[in-house]
């Protein structure tokens, strides 16, 4: 459920007047409003969501062994696992929402299948026939997605949000594997801390840049758009509000992963297919009144056969009524 208001809250906050975007000059399609401008946006989230982080492992007595931990080896595994998972993944995901909006969710609810796959090719995990049935309905759900795409009215980039949605649920899938490992041995609260901090860090001092330059922008004025970001209040506390609860969501997926096991951890997270086009499509549509962000009944239906699979991923359906037998 965080995570569905995290990704309705960050995109309520590109939709302000205030944003860089809505500004006179500022074509749609542009490198600046499609690349640099939702990086800024996953960038100052991620900083913020790094904030409450260190606030709550501080309250906790735990910033010296955040310290230690970062230098040690499961605390480089983490860096890593944010590095995909943040960067990439994180990033990729804005930008589908600010092109395809709420339609990117389920698409990038696929990480839940990708860390399946991902972990069979890498970790060697066995993939029986019930994880490959759950995969091929995931599959079968985005196709159910994107083919709305291809029908009607298709809104200017939604299919560029759907291809970086895909490249969101790869990368995720990629961050659970790695950070499979890294949860086992390290406190889950240091490792959020870890990963929300190494992500803001990246966003705003490696990922930013890059965009800048492959973009033609000067560093100056992609960072002057980062100040005026920064200096709006109203903006501001939205993505105040965006970063605790993608904190808070970050955070009870990887204390979920080391208490029930990451296959079962992440199916629970992936519920978001539900909950973000919800919760999206309430604030921005019902309570702002904005139009284009209501999903199609084929997406819908699409988003519940995405929470099917995913559980079918995660656990034997069977076991259910093998338990209501022995009971």
């Amino acid at each position: 459920m965080t995570y569905g208001l995290y990704s309705a809250f960050i995109t309520v906050a590109q939709n302000q007047p205030q944003w860089p975007a809505m500004g006179a000059g500022i074509v749609a399609t542009s490198f600046l409003a499609m690349f640099i401008l939702p990086t800024i946006a996953s960038a100052v989230n991620d900083t913020a969501s790094a904030l409450w982080a260190l606030a709550v492992t501080a309250r906790q007595g735990k910033l010296s062994d955040f310290a230690k931990t970062v230098r040690s080896r499961p605390g480089l595994i983490m860096v890593a696992a944010a590095l995909v998972g943040g960067p990439l993944a994180t990033t990729a995901y804005i930008i589908a929402l600010s092109q395809a909006g709420p339609m990117a969710t389920p698409v990038a609810a696929l990480n839940v299948a990708a860390g399946a796959v991902l972990g069979r090719v890498l970790l060697k995990q066995k993939m029986g026939p019930r994880v490959v049935l759950g995969v091929l309905v995931c599959l079968a759900a985005s196709v159910m997605i994107g083919s709305t795409a291809l029908t009607g009215d298709v809104a200017p980039g939604l299919v560029t949000g759907l291809v970086f949605a895909l490249v969101a649920a790869v990368g995720w899938g990629l961050e659970g594997c790695i950070a499979g490992f890294g949860t086992a041995m390290i406190d889950s609260q240091i490792g959020i801390t870890i990963r929300q901090c190494t992500s803001g860090l990246a966003n705003l001092m490696v990922l930013l840049p890059v965009l800048s330059l492959v973009g033609g922008k000067s560093l100056g004025a992609t960072f002057g758009y980062v100040g005026q970001v920064v200096a709006s209040p109203p903006i501001l506390v939205l993505f105040l509000v965006s970063g605790f609860f993608a904190y808070v969501s970050f955070a009870s997926w990887y204390i979920s992963n080391s208490m029930c096991g990451a296959a079962l951890g992440m199916a629970l997270n992936g519920t978001y297919t539900f909950f973000g086009p919800l919760f999206t499509w309430v604030i921005l549509g019902v309570v702002m009144g904005l139009a284009g962000y209501e999903m199609s009944p084929v997406a819908w239906v699409a988003a519940l056969v995405m929470m099917a699979g995913i559980f079918i991923i995660a656990v034997n359906p069977l076991d259910f009524f093998k338990k209501g037998k022995e009971q």
